[in-house]
């Protein structure tokens, strides 16, 4: 017969040292569970990366967003060039192994907080790591952008051109609304005025390859012959330059004795009479324009000696040209670009039903024109305690659904603040809507629920800016 101090449920110095080493076991296990579990077999590898800033021992190691494993330390190493790196030890799952050689590793932000874990992007190669590999700094790409690096794009000198922007993108609109009108409906006849012209432009008959091909081929002939071009020009600034030294008074009193020096002629050459009366018909029909370029001699020359170096320059140019017209040859030859263009003209015409949709947002309620007026007063107006562009907190009203609260629906009563008001889509103007802007126009109706257009026909135009 058994003692009753031989059942271990009766010793109470043994239920407890039971008790304890549990929980001593527990707490080893949890401690311990995010490097790993003991006795769980893994696959570790050693990563270079360029940094390793805010990561730390414990993190998790992603592929595809699924945790793979651990990181259990991270160690500094210097390079030959100076340059110091951060080697990460990761402890991966047996499942992993062998990662292929043409992985790559990126330490990537889990919050903004600074968490961060290690993503593996597994490559397709067939060979893999073994355990105990280290993966090359090269293969740490692309190189992450931190989340305070993306903050400090946005210092005081960015924040205050911002602002300037808005202020000046707001009063350049402010007082144009009809300027802004007539332009997009401008639109409209240019859209419809296109489609032919590309439709014209994309036809086989028009040739616009051959086209281009001549162009290429004048530019060619002209280029042998800049330098004489250029040559002319020259001697007519010389020519043009001696002239202006004599053109008052010898040629002005040459050309006022003119007649009299004719009618001697006349008498004097009785058999030269036909050739001088049409030589006298001649100097008549060039008066006028004698008289004129006398009086512009100066101008035209200083044209001549500015357009010397630019004429010679112009062989520089042409020779330029010359690849580029090429280029636009072997373009117009490319049995894609009637394609495009007959796609251009497609994508032309499915635009013209979205702008007769848009249209009279604009031309018809102002909407462009009064945002762009109201977001500068946004930026600008205000109060002592600043501008209007700041957060206010407000409340809620009590009832059912409320927005202060999770609702199952739209707020609607009992009580009369308790309705919630909203409109996402309301009428501009627009083909098949009734003729009226109803953003801004909108009655408020007191004690009702509204989750769509207000009932009843607003006014058909809004504020004007100019």
């Amino acid at each position: 017969m058994r003692g009753r101090g031989s059942n271990i449920t009766g010793n109470p110095v043994l239920i407890g040292a039971a008790t304890v080493l549990v929980i001593v076991v527990a707490v080893f296990l949890a401690y311990n569970a995010n490097s790993g579990l003991p006795f769980v077999p893994t696959y570790t590898l050693k990563a270079q990366v360029p940094n390793a800033a805010q990561l730390v021992p414990g993190n998790d190691v992603r592929i595809g967003g699924t945790r793979v494993g651990a990181v259990s330390d991270i160690t500094v190493q210097k390079q030959d060039d100076a340059t110091v790196i951060a080697v990460v030890t990761l402890k991966l799952d047996k499942a992993v192994e062998p990662l292929p050689k043409d992985s790559t590793v990126l330490v990537r932000s889990r919050s903004a907080l600074g968490l961060k874990y290690v993503q593996l992007t597994r490559g397709r190669q067939s060979g893999g790591y073994q355990d105990g590999d280290t993966i090359p700094l090269a293969k740490a790409t692309p190189q992450p952008v931190e989340f305070d690096e993306f903050l400090n794009m946005f210092n005081d000198k960015t924040r205050k051109a911002a602002e300037e922007n808005t202020l000046g993108f707001g009063d350049a609109f402010a007082g144009r609304g009809e300027s802004i009108n007539t332009a997009i409906g401008a639109f409209r006849p240019l859209l419809r005025d296109i489609i032919p012209v590309a439709r014209n432009l994309g036809s086989p008959q028009t040739n616009i390859k051959g086209f281009i091909r001549e162009l290429s081929d004048a530019a060619a002939i002209v280029a042998p012959a800049a330098e004489t071009q250029a040559q002319l020009f020259v001697n007519l600034n010389t020519t043009f330059g001696a002239l202006r030294q004599v053109a008052r008074p010898f040629i002005q009193d040459s050309i006022s004795e003119g007649p009299a020096t004719l009618d001697t002629a006349i008498a004097e050459f009785p058999r030269q009479r036909p050739f001088l009366l049409n030589s006298q018909h001649l100097f008549a029909e060039l008066r006028p324009g004698v008289r004129a370029l006398r009086q512009a001699a100066p101008e035209l020359s200083s044209a001549l000696v500015v357009g010397t170096p630019t004429l010679r320059r112009s062989v520089a140019l042409n020779r330029r040209l010359k690849p580029l017209l090429r280029e636009l040859q072997t373009f117009s030859e490319d049995p894609m670009v009637p394609r495009g263009l007959v796609a251009l003209t497609g994508g032309l015409r499915s635009l013209r039903p979205t702008l007769d949709y848009l249209a009279p947002a604009q031309t018809k309620c102002n909407y462009i024109a009064l945002w762009f007026r109201n977001i500068g007063s946004l930026l600008s107006e205000g109060d002592k305690n600043g501008t209007w562009q700041r957060f206010i907190i407000v409340s809620a009203p009590n009832g059912p659904n409320s927005e202060g609260t999770p609702s199952a629906k739209p707020a609607n009563g009992p009580g009369v603040d308790n309705h919630l008001h909203t409109n996402p889509y309301p009428n501009t103007r627009a083909p098949g809507q009734p003729a009226e802007c109803e953003a801004g126009n909108e009655k408020y109706l007191s004690g009702q629920t509204v989750l769509s257009n207000v009932p009843g026909t607003q006014s058909g135009k809004t504020e004007p800016t100019d």
